[in-house]
């Protein structure tokens, strides 16, 4: 079993207390998140779990409790998603230099083979153009030499819940994915592929419903069995999740998160609008089965 912590929130940076007293009780238990009345109990007994997937920004909180899995047994690497992106996109995102810095710290704990970095989702706007993205692309691959050994790279998808789709109409001029790809856009991803690989770094495209191979980028996946099984010594399921979007490749895992508790606050997220994620934040206890306790959760 592979579990997720998470694609709903940013577990390392948060909740970090919570889920090592999961580890510690041995499971946890997750709500439907299309239906709250409905939970589900998942085992994180380390004979149970093939691999933890840890999905963040900030992994500092996380750091010194990685003796602790490390002792338990627990094999898991991070999705470290680094865009520098300005605070119109990222309101409560660290410094860009603080991110580096937290990204090689964690190299250097975990090895870089067990940080893959999220340049993801590239958003084309009149703020970050395709020209922007390729300077700022460079100049983060550049910081991150010897840190990590791919990098996982899409387009912006829309989402219901994103307040992206509120502010792009009202203040951003956003690229849509619908037009066709212009000359700058194939530029921007051939850029990609040859300054990644100037510093070892390889470039892979993720639910990405775009063919970008003849520009360098080979679609990828973020839980990819293959990556897991080099890794770890391991033979997990190639099984696609049938719970992600049909062009997503991720294979099968179960995620502890919940949505709207991610203070972060990035618009083009589809996890939760900030408001009711720094409410929720502030309700969290760490003694909860759940990330929150039941009936905690306001939409």
């Amino acid at each position: 079993m592979i579990i997720s912590a998470s694609r709903r929130t940013d577990i390392p940076a948060f909740y970090s207390e919570w889920f090592l007293e999961r580890v510690r009780a041995g499971g946890v238990r997750t709500v439907n998140p299309f239906n709250a009345r409905q939970s589900y109990w998942i085992s994180l007994e380390p004979e149970q779990v093939d691999v933890i997937v840890f999905w963040t920004r900030n992994p500092r909180p996380l750091l010194p409790y990685l003796k602790e899995l490390d002792t338990r047994g627990y094999r898991y690497y991070f999705l470290m998603t680094l865009t520098g992106y300005p605070a119109q996109l990222e309101p409560k995102a660290q410094t860009v230099s603080a991110q580096v810095d937290g990204f090689r710290e964690l190299a250097e704990r975990v090895g870089a083979n067990k940080v893959v970095w999220r340049y993801d989702p590239i958003v084309i706007s009149n703020l970050t153009p395709w020209e922007w993205h390729e300077w700022n692309f460079s100049q983060l691959a550049a910081q991150l030499n010897s840190a990590c050994h791919q990098v996982v790279v899409s387009l912006v998808d829309e989402y219901r819940k994103a307040s992206f789709n509120r502010l792009a109409s009202e203040q951003l001029d956003v690229w849509r994915k619908t037009t066709p790809m212009p000359l700058a856009g194939r530029r921007m991803f051939e850029n990609m592929a040859t300054v990644a690989a100037d510093v070892g770094i390889k470039v892979y495209s993720c639910a990405e419903t775009l063919d970008l191979t003849s520009w360098g980028i080979l679609p990828g996946s973020c839980i990819d069995a293959a990556y897991i099984n080099r890794t770890f010594g391991l033979e997990v399921s190639g099984r696609k999740d049938p719970g992600q979007r049909n062009s997503c490749g991720c294979v099968c895992s179960k995620d502890i998160g919940s949505y709207d508790t991610c203070p972060h606050g990035c618009i083009y997220c589809y996890a939760g609008r900030l408001a009711t994620a720094e409410r929720n934040y502030l309700r969290h206890c760490r003694d909860s089965e759940t990330l929150l306790s039941r009936g905690e959760e306001r939409r």
